[in-house]
């Protein structure tokens, strides 16, 4: 089932959207490496962070990915972006990511879910059951019974 953009199975796991999302990104990913003339590193790291670091973290405070494989899976896309950068390819993964001021995404992920964690418990998100859509709860309703 699909519901404002996140594919969840009948056993409540985002394995597929997961998939799909890190296969969309890696298109993206790609034209940006094709299609952008200037190399420049300022301008294909602004590229990334506009184009393809929003479809990886869409919705990534509900579906954080806690299995390794789901977790490295995600990661591959940035770590492959970062490493076609000139002058970055020879680095490892954590020194690219320092030298291009940017951020890995599982920190993202931590930090996104500990702002939804405040909000809920401080009373800034609406978590009661209305604010649902009608497909997460018939989702919920397949999960309980």
């Amino acid at each position: 089932m699909k519901d404002l953009g996140v594919i969840i199975d009948s056993e409540l796991k985002f394995d597929k959207h997961i998939n799909h999302i890190v296969s969309r990104a890696q298109q993206v990913a790609n034209l940006i490496h094709k299609c952008f003339v200037s190399k420049d590193t300022n301008t294909l790291v602004q590229a990334y962070t506009t184009y393809v670091r929003p479809l990886l973290e869409y919705a990534s405070s509900v579906l954080s990915p806690h299995s390794v494989v789901l977790v490295k899976k995600i990661e591959s896309d940035q770590r492959r972006f970062t490493k076609r950068i000139s002058r970055c390819d020879k680095l490892n993964c954590c020194s690219r990511l320092a030298k291009l001021g940017i951020d890995s995404l599982e920190l993202r992920r931590l930090r996104f879910g500990l702002i939804s964690t405040y909000k809920i418990l401080f009373g800034l998100m609406d978590t009661r059951q209305t604010a649902l859509s009608v497909s997460a709860q018939a989702v919920l309703n397949v999960g309980i019974a």
